[in-house]
């Protein structure tokens, strides 16, 4: 009895020993917070948490208060008992201004958000969690500073600051997505990316090529997905998330379930999240132009119009996507990291909608237009070192990825019997190196290395659907072309005082890429067989953040930024319209962008917080698609049709300026308004002095949010709006696409301003099962974003449950 009575109180002490490591979070994103103060009442006693949120609290008794104090999280404090009853977690509230004072892409290691001098937008998971985005496309429309395109119900295209698709750079985890064949069309690689497994997103508006090279003229998208959480003792910390949606508009079904289990040292989450959607329902009221009144049908081998029973429906979008994330993290220091993860994404076959909409004569001209399986895998491994004695850096972080993209399209004339496939994949392998050297108490000096790799197959077949019979054609692109990006970077930020940050920034990078046509020259007869890009291109980035006062916050900042031509501006075989074909070509240079940003924040007490910024952007040799000769000749047979020839071309130049305004009123701790409201101009001058305005120059848009929060409610009443853009106001392109538009009175396209009344609610049932539910569109607005095929949503009820474990 003796001897068992010592063993439990050695058992007892030695658990509280290994017991005295706590981690402290915030309760809302379930992220580590650095820089807490821990001290007791008498402030004896004290100690910080490093910058994975844990301390050790050995120096304090069991009985006495300790207390929690972050400048941005409520204060709280609890025994030292109850906090190891807990699992030696301890959570913070945010608090009603949200500030998000850490950022992690303008260097790849953190800073302050107010040392940045240009304007970088946060959305934390709680957002994401509150506004319920189907997609990751729409995750970033919900901002309110960003337009989202979309061709069909499986997309969502970016729009910042008059810029979109290649010009906008993607990157998840610190890897760059973009690859070779991304293209100036209309990209829908966003929704590759789990909305379910992000933990926070971080948009650079403006250019961004210093720290992430080629494409980033027009902004920088970073999302950084879920990590895994370490018990930081031998007992073992187990977390558990489980969600479920559901939507009215398109009969959405969403599953979502992530399970960490955490140790000392090693930790694993897995994420797998499943939707399912039916056809989109758009709404009643609006442009009858966007009305589905009928769709093709194959019946006993032919094709038939049939009536669509309900025009609303807009037959046929729906599509279902499955996502899996499996990570690991092994901290063998309290200042070295290891991470690795495994990331997949699929899609089924969906319809490109847009161009089943289209008429030739009376009937339809697509019996079907499918996107293949949009499928991407990445697998990334990170050593990070936050502590080094070393004279070269101060922290390190290396980072290889190796990234496979695949993606396909079949199409068929109505009453045609050939169906065109086409196949491509893309192979990336990426290597970062990145570091931070603190020069002195005022001067840190950020650099680092890059190399991308990207190979590209690419196969068309032509298929008979009565007989069956494979015939190969030609390819979208040319099958085995390679695209490399070697670069070195450096970056230097000044802050001789709290007040004042001076940051700039210098970056050469070199491309090559090669492709070959010989294959597909039996059907283009090309006057070449080869392409080749070797060019290379600095780039520069100067700014300031002054914060002379807490009322006043200005930044300024002038940057350069470029463009790479990658494989799809120089071997691409594809129509692009109607009519029109576009075909390689091997004479391309880089584009450049120059631009500048002033910004001011005013703050008034925290009572009245107003945002600005404006901005101009000049972008010179620009990539454009126009027409074109091949031998000599204006068109050519292109899957049995007499086709223009187009292809991209170092054409134009064009200048794009816009203002942004933010306003955000804290009546009190419950109450608030937020509104946000984007004007975008522009125009672009061709090679023969003709001025047009630019393709992606969106609508002025914006939202206005009133919010009412205790400390189990949140509830959103909110309004989304776009200004109208008239026939002379779409770029040239776009006024050839009559059919996604609207017609004026004169029947030319244009694009209808339109408004959205919604509401949103969030309910706690419980510390682990929270419930929201929205209403929008409640007035039924038919409606469509710029320059998108398929009409938004109508009337929309969403339901989603989630419980924590």
């Amino acid at each position: 009895m003796k001897y068992t009575f010592l063993l439990g109180i050695w058992l007892f002490f030695s658990t509280s020993l290994h017991a005295q490591n706590i981690l402290v979070l915030e309760q809302d994103t379930n992220l580590p917070l650095a820089g807490v103060l821990i001290y007791n009442t008498k402030k004896t006693k004290t100690a910080t948490t490093d910058i994975d949120g844990h301390a050790n609290i050995d120096k304090f008794s069991s009985d006495e208060d300790i207390h929690f104090q972050h400048m941005f999280h409520k204060k709280a404090h609890f025994t030292k008992s109850v906090i190891l009853s807990n699992k030696n977690i301890v959570y913070l509230l945010s608090k009603i201004e949200d500030l998000n004072e850490v950022v992690i892409s303008a260097s790849k290691f953190e800073q302050s958000k107010r040392d940045i001098p240009q304007k970088i937008i946060n959305i934390s998971a709680k957002s994401i969690q509150f506004s319920n985005p189907q997609t990751s496309a729409d995750l970033l429309e919900s901002s309110g500073n960003i337009y989202v395109q979309k061709s069909q119900l499986g997309g969502g295209s970016p729009m910042i600051r008059g810029f979109s698709t290649n010009r906008l750079l993607i990157t998840v985890d610190g890897v760059r997505m973009n690859n070779a064949i991304f293209r100036g069309g209309n990209l829908q690689n966003v929704i590759s990316i789990d909305p379910f497994a992000i933990q926070n997103t971080e948009v650079t508006l403006g250019a961004g090529s210093v720290v992430y090279g080629s494409d980033a003229i027009g902004g920088v998208m970073s999302f950084y997905t879920q990590k895994p959480q370490l018990s930081y003792s031998d007992s073992l910390y187990f977390k558990a998330n489980a969600v479920t949606r559901y939507a009215t508009a398109n009969k959405e079904k969403a599953g979502h379930i992530d399970l960490n289990f955490g140790l000392k040292k090693w930790a694993f989450l897995t994420s797998v999240s499943y939707t399912d959607f039916d056809d989109l329902r758009m709404g009643s009221h609006g442009p009858n132009e966007y009305l589905r009144p009928e769709y093709v049908q194959t019946i006993n081998g032919q094709d038939v119009m049939i009536a669509n029973d309900n025009p609303l429906i807009q037959n046929p979008t729906g599509y279902n996507q499955v996502n899996a994330i499996q990570k690991a993290r092994y901290e063998a220091s309290d200042n070295l990291f290891f991470d690795f993860g495994l990331y997949y994404s699929t899609t089924s076959d969906y319809s490109r909608y847009d161009r089943l909409i289209r008429y030739r004569g009376a009937n339809l001209r697509s019996a079907e237009w499918n996107y293949g399986p949009q499928r991407w895998f990445m697998g990334n491994a990170q050593v990070t070192k936050l502590s080094s004695n070393s004279n070269l850096y101060d922290k390190i972080q290396t980072t290889v990825a190796f990234q496979n993209f695949q993606e396909s399209r079949m199409d068929r004339d109505f009453n045609k019997t050939t169906r065109n496939i086409r196949e491509e994949a893309v192979d990336a392998i990426s290597v970062n190196l990145d570091l931070e050297k603190q020069l002195s108490s005022k001067t840190e000096l950020f650099y680092g290395l890059e190399y991308v790799f990207n190979k590209v197959k690419s196969s068309g077949d032509e298929e008979n659907i009565s007989t069956n019979e494979i015939t190969p054609t030609v390819s979208r692109y040319p099958n085995g072309s390679d695209w490399q990006s070697i670069a070195a970077y450096t970056s230097l930020k000044y802050k001789p005082n709290t007040k004042f940050t001076f940051q700039t920034g210098l970056r050469y990078n070199h491309i090559i890429a090669n492709a070959n046509f010989e294959a597909n020259n039996q059907y283009l007869n090309l006057p070449f067989d080869t392409a080749k890009i070797n060019s290379g291109a600095f780039t520069g980035t100067a700014g300031i953040s002054w914060i002379p006062s807490e009322m006043i916050e200005w930044k300024l900042n002038a940057s350069s930024a470029f463009r790479a031509p990658n494989i799809d501006d120089i071997g691409k075989v594809f129509d692009s319209e109607p009519g029109s074909v576009v075909v390689p070509n091997n004479n391309l240079n880089p584009e450049y962008a120059y631009g500048g940003e002033l910004g001011l924040k005013l703050n008034f007490d925290n009572a009245l917080i107003i945002d600005m910024a404006t901005y101009y952007t000049f972008l010179d040799n620009a990539l454009v698609r126009r027409d074109f000769t091949l031998n000599g000749q204006s068109q050519v047979m292109y899957d049995g049709e007499l086709s223009n020839v187009q292809a991209i071309q170092n054409a134009s130049k064009s200048w794009i300026y816009g203002f942004e305004v933010g306003v955000r009123v804290n009546f009190n701790k419950q109450l608030k308004l937020t509104s946000q409201y984007n004007i975008i101009g522009g125009e672009e001058e061709d090679d023969f002095g003709a001025i047009t305005p630019p393709r992606h120059a969106a609508p002025n848009f914006g939202n206005t949010h009133l919010v009412w929060q205790n400390s189990k409610f949140l509830i959103d009443a909110f309004a989304n709006y776009n200004d109208e853009l008239s026939f002379y106001q779409l770029a040239p392109s776009e006024q050839e696409k009559d059919y996604i538009y609207a017609l004026d009175d004169n029947g030319n396209p244009y694009s209808p301003s339109w408004y959205t009344l919604n509401l949103r609610t969030q309910y706690k049932i419980t510390d682990d099962a929270t419930i929201v539910a929205s209403l929008e569109n409640i007035t039924d607005q038919r409606y469509k974003t710029y320059s998108s095929g398929i009409a938004s949503a109508g009337r929309n009820l969403i339901v989603s449950l989630k419980y924590s474990l």
